[in-house]
């Protein structure tokens, strides 16, 4: 069994696998420290698809690319990004696994990794769709709402892994105006300023992925009761 996972035909498929596996840890490291990769991940991308890809009129998919419409498809924005990352995982390195097992027992042979990966990847796809799907329906609302990043301007949020200076940011916690949580990247705004673990910093600003915040040291800079 190891040989056949760890064959150069088999490669992509167990690097895939073994991704989901330190994704995994990952999260559950950073859970007990009090962060969150997949609350990073989904700040990050901060998607924000209002449209279902199978409206009939079409008049929901005006004015979204074909790159929006096939991420739509795929439930991002409404459901976190590592887990329908890690369901694709998943789902290319079983389906792969699967069928260059089932070609070897057959034929004797297996597809070369490169040429099974490009086969594997559109089949692993739809199965990310039908997760996600099922999943959205599953997961409280509250935690499928797209909440757009730039709300997020103008409240407090808390150091919660690293120091923070200009070009070198770090992770923070954020609730918005429901009460919910998300994790953020931000730096000073001021030059030659620096966060810590536990500092209590006013978001001022966003360019791009990374917040610009000044610190919050008034006890008046807190967040608005929810």
């Amino acid at each position: 069994m190891l040989d056949f996972l760890t064959t150069s035909n088999n490669l992509p498929f167990a690097v895939a696998l073994a991704m989901m596996l330190m994704l995994s840890v990952l999260e559950l490291l950073s859970f007990l420290f009090g962060a969150s990769v997949s609350g990073f991940l989904d700040g990050l991308f901060d998607f924000d698809f209002d449209f279902e890809a199978g409206d009939a009129d079409g008049s929901e998919l005006a004015g979204h690319s074909l790159a929006d419409r096939f991420m739509g498809w795929l439930h991002f924005g409404k459901v976190p990004v590592l887990i329908l990352f890690a369901t694709f995982l998943v789902s290319f390195g079983g389906i792969g696994l699967i069928l260059q097992g089932v070609l070897r027992n057959t034929t004797g042979f297996m597809l070369p990794g490169w040429l099974a990966a490009l086969a594997v990847f559109p089949l692993s796809l739809p199965a990310v769709r039908v997760f996600g799907s099922g999943l959205a329906k599953v997961l409280p609302k509250d935690e499928t709402e797209v909440v757009s990043q730039e709300s997020m301007v103008g409240r407090v949020a808390t150091i919660v892994i690293g120091e923070a200076a200009q070009g070198s940011p770090a992770q923070a916690r954020v609730r918005d105006a429901r009460g919910r949580t998300h994790y953020v990247m931000l730096e000073p705004d001021e030059p030659g300023q620096r966060f810590k673990t536990g500092d209590s910093v006013l978001l001022i600003a966003r360019s791009g992925a990374v917040f610009r915040a000044i610190r919050s040291d008034s006890p008046a800079l807190s967040n608005p009761p929810t």
